[in-house]
């Protein structure tokens, strides 16, 4: 079976940072930076209206020579947000991210919002499971192996 969005989020928790598109980026930033997160989910009432990532702060605010106490987060956050089920794979989420360009999904269960994964979230529950078939597959070997008579050994 191919590993889930919902297992990531057993893993990490399904803390939800958010903020205002009325905030201002500053404040947003710091946020980040508090939280040690590199986006968040821009939110009006229960309802996503947009991500706001340092991608977005990179370039729509330093590069245009904005002031991040100044600019609302409504004026650079993306609007254009691409969400997935928590019954998702994780194949699916990196095909969904890599298309579309994103680093973080929102993960809505019907209408809820109910955690948020992102691209290395996606990459090391991916390298885990592969780790663990590896190992899987080697012991595999090895019991077959055992008591075998080596063939150059004399």
């Amino acid at each position: 079976m191919k590993p889930l969005v919902s297992q990531i989020l057993e893993t990490k928790g399904h803390n939800i940072w958010s903020t205002s598109p009325q905030a201002s980026v500053y404040d947003a930033l710091k946020m980040m930076a508090d939280k040690g997160v590199g986006a968040l989910i821009v939110m009006e009432g229960d309802k996503i209206v947009g991500m706001f990532s340092e991608r977005d702060y990179a370039r729509k605010v330093v590069l245009q020579g904005r002031w991040s106490k100044e600019t609302p987060v409504a004026d650079v956050m993306t609007k254009a947000v691409c969400c997935v089920p928590p019954w998702r794979t994780l194949d699916e989420c990196m095909a969904l991210m890599t298309a579309k360009h994103v680093r973080h999904l929102p993960v809505l269960e019907g209408s809820k919002l109910v955690g948020l994964i992102s691209i290395g979230d996606v990459v090391n529950a991916i390298i885990s499971e592969q780790e663990f078939a590896i190992q899987q597959l080697e012991a595999f070997v090895d019991e077959a192996l055992k008591g075998r008579k080596n063939p150059d050994q004399p």
